[in-house]
């Protein structure tokens, strides 16, 4: 029985869909202003292993991933470049897809552009006006949070102690023009050279909560499954969001809350920012880390925890990865010579395995215990691999079910290769007759040659085999 931790009940609770079979999800995507960071990556990686795991266990899902762009920060950033918001959204998005493609993220089903749904964005926000949620000022507009009876409740916060805050936290001139410092801009008034698009209320440009509200309900109803995005989304965006969509509507907004944690950064487990210089982007990553490694070490660790990026931790993710692809070219590497047939028990044995991994991953989808069950599965095939009789039935059957384990993580396993390479195999049977020969000299001059091509070999009672160097 599959359980989800739920933001909103603050506890874990059975998954039941709307729609038998059907999971429908929407995600926060990022503010398409520069490449995305691994705090961005974080939360890709986690939502997309958590789509893979429902889609694993059988179930349809449609995945919608939002991208931001227009706001000030893009304004700000399309002015230094020299270049016009939609050409600077262009650009990230493009790279958001290139670097997230590279880690092995499934494309959403919807990216849906905030400035593709300025007219539904105008329409919503004049229906809350029309019931008398949200005002007009001076061009701008604003959403009476006092109005909204359940505003806090997903961050579990006093309304009073929020528009205490909010009123040190917002400059003069806007708390001016609000009813409450607490209420929030649904439509912001253009200012002078800034884009802008037409509305009952002058020209402007959407507020960021009100743009999530619109795209996810366009494309997955009024009501959906589950929300999903990082911890720092809880309020204020995703409370927002709430108060905006169900005033509307006079529906529930979403029945499941999830959210990750963060990304710290260094041995002193620093948060990441810009002033700390501490801010790692994961187009710069990618040039010196390979994205499986990547991959691994974030999909390994349970989305609602906090990751610590380190070298130490890719090192030790890189270990991990390289183990479990040995194991995987280990149970290759004897289809060779195995027999035809299945071996029953250890078959039996694999189906167990599965069985806790399901176990592990439907409590909230715990992933280090889910991980831990695919090293157990790896285990068991390197002792089967070095069996003097093996089956090729039972082999491929637990090669399979490796990868198919791994692919919820993200992961790829590759299939050995010949090195293409007559003459690399043709050194490695010129090393076996050397040493049968008992020329061991002439064997070592083999071994270091290959293994200064990359290659490393090892030599087992079932023959020698060989694996690239990490």
């Amino acid at each position: 029985m599959l359980k989800v931790f739920n933001t909103m009940t603050r506890q874990k609770e059975t998954f039941e869909p709307i729609t038998p079979g059907v999971v429908n999800m929407y995600v926060c995507g990022p503010t398409v202003y520069n490449y995305i960071h691994i705090g961005n990556a974080r939360s890709a990686i986690a939502f997309d292993t958590i789509r893979r795991y429902f889609e694993y266990r059988g179930y349809q899902v449609t995945y919608v991933s939002n991208f931001t762009d227009v706001d000030d920060k893009m304004i700000n950033e399309a002015h230094k470049e020299g270049i016009t918001v939609p050409e600077l959204g262009d650009k990230f998005i493009a790279a958001f897809k290139e670097d997230t493609a590279a880690l092995n993220v499934e494309p959403a089903t919807v990216n849906p552009r905030a400035t593709d749904h300025i007219t539904e964005i105008v329409a919503f926000v004049q229906d809350l006006i029309d019931k008398g949620y949200a005002y007009p000022v001076d061009g701008d507009v604003y959403y009476r949070a006092h109005k909204f009876a359940h505003y806090g409740e997903l961050a579990h916060l006093n309304l009073d102690d929020l528009e205490e805050g909010a009123s040190q936290h917002t400059n003069d001139e806007e708390t001016a023009r609000k009813e409450d410092p607490v209420d929030f801009a649904l439509w912001k008034g253009a200012k002078p050279g800034e884009i802008s698009w037409p509305s009952p209320w002058g020209a402007g440009r959407p507020g960021w909560h009100i743009e999530c509200s619109v795209m996810s309900t366009h494309y997955l109803g009024d009501t959906f499954d589950i929300h999903g995005g990082g911890e720092d989304l809880i309020f204020p965006h995703h409370q927002n969001e709430i108060a905006q969509s169900e005033a509307k509507t006079g529906k529930t907004f979403v029945h499941y809350w999830m959210h990750n944690g963060f990304v710290t950064v260094g041995d002193d487990d620093e948060k990441m920012s810009k002033s700390l210089g501490n801010f790692v982007t994961v187009h710069d990553i990618l040039k010196t880390v390979d994205p499986q490694t990547l991959r691994f070490f974030m999909a390994t660790t349970q989305y609602r925890r906090p990751i610590q990026y380190t070298q130490q931790n890719l090192d030790t993710a890189e270990r991990n990865l390289e183990r479990l692809q040995t194991a995987y070219n280990n149970m290759g590497y004897r289809l060779k010579d195995a027999e035809d047939g299945n071996d029953p028990k250890v078959e039996q044995e694999t189906r167990q395995i599965v069985a806790d991994y399901i176990d592990a991953m439907d409590d909230d989808f715990n992933v280090q215990n889910g991980v831990a069950e695919v090293f157990e599965l790896s285990r068991l095939g390197n002792v089967y691999a070095e069996r003097p009789v093996v089956f090729a039935g039972t082999l491929e059957f637990m090669r399979k079910t490796l990868a198919d384990l791994l692919s919820v993580f993200g992961v790829k396993l590759a299939e050995a290769t010949s090195l293409g390479d007559d003459g690399i195999q043709a050194l490695i049977d010129e090393r076996l007759a050397a040493r049968k020969a008992r020329n061991f000299e002439r064997s070592d001059e083999i071994r270091e040659q290959l293994k200064n091509q990359g290659i490393i070999l090892e030599d087992t009672p079932q023959g020698t085999r060989w694996r690239k160097e990490n």
